[in-house]
């Protein structure tokens, strides 16, 4: 069974997307995708929602899948008519591949939007590879997004949808050294105003310059880039999976070893 409200959340998000501030976001987090993605190698790459977001764009492993709750058609919350096809329909808590078989897996805001984000994240520790590489994706609750969304939660007047939960940097870093993954990088950027409007986003496109050099850690959203390191373990030069994971195209997962392959 798959987490109903956790779904609700997600599409609520994608909706959001199709916002003059939502284009905002999605524009800046586009590119910082496609410059980390773009060196990071292997076999095995995993997307995991928000079709909305192509983050394995840039990515050159031969196997790069999008999974998500729903199948999704084209047009729909805002999906580009070239968006990557959903290969898997599955609930996040549980991944339906084999343990150590993925070189890379992407989160774009599953985890502030989910009923169990320490669950995915210990998912995601599982299936990826040792050296494996996590991106996550979030809105930075010390920014004004993160101020306006408060405020806008107390006066029924949320900027973002209102059930999502914004996660620090600082907290984001403890859940994952408790699974031994370690942040190589964080990037963090969309600094103007929570503005509703594409105009007045447009009047505040100076501060994408000036925020990174005054304000560095106010940015509204942040790119995590996380390695999953094992004790005792020291490899060197590009960790490459062996095998390759099969992953039908359009599928839907009830767990990790039922998997339905749609007629």
């Amino acid at each position: 069974m798959h987490n109903l409200s956790s779904d609700r959340l997600i599409i609520a998000l994608g909706d959001w997307l199709g916002t003059p501030a939502g284009l905002y976001v999605r524009s800046w987090e586009q590119q910082c995708l496609d410059q980390l993605t773009s060196d990071i190698f292997g076999f095995n790459a995993l997307q995991i929602g928000l079709p909305q977001i192509d983050a394995l764009a840039a990515n050159r492993m031969p196997h790069r899948w999008l999974s998500d709750v729903h199948l999704r058609r084209q047009g729909e919350a805002g999906l580009a008519d070239g968006a990557r096809r959903i290969a898997l329909v599955h609930d996040f808590n549980e991944l339906p591949f084999p343990s150590q078989s993925l070189d890379l897996v992407v989160l774009p805001h599953v985890l502030e939007f989910a009923g169990e984000p320490h669950q995915i994240l210990r998912e995601v520790e599982r299936v990826l590879i040792p050296e494996g590489q996590l991106i996550i994706c979030g809105f930075n609750p010390a920014s004004l997004w993160g101020a306006r969304q408060g405020v806008g939660k107390l006066g029924g007047a949320p900027y973002l949808p209102r059930d999502g939960e914004f996660i620090s940097l600082p907290r984001l870093k403890d859940w994952l050294k408790l699974l031994n993954m370690g942040i190589n990088e964080a990037h963090f950027g969309c600094y103007a105003p929570p503005c509703s409007s594409e105009k007045w986003l447009n009047r505040f496109a100076f501060m994408e310059k000036a925020g990174p050099r005054w304000w560095p850690y106010f940015g509204a959203v942040y790119i995590v880039h996380a390695i999953k390191r094992i004790k005792g373990m020291h490899l060197i030069g590009p960790v490459w999976s062996r095998h390759t994971v099969n992953a039908a195209q359009g599928v839907t997962a009830t767990n990790k070893n039922h998997i339905h392959q749609y007629k």
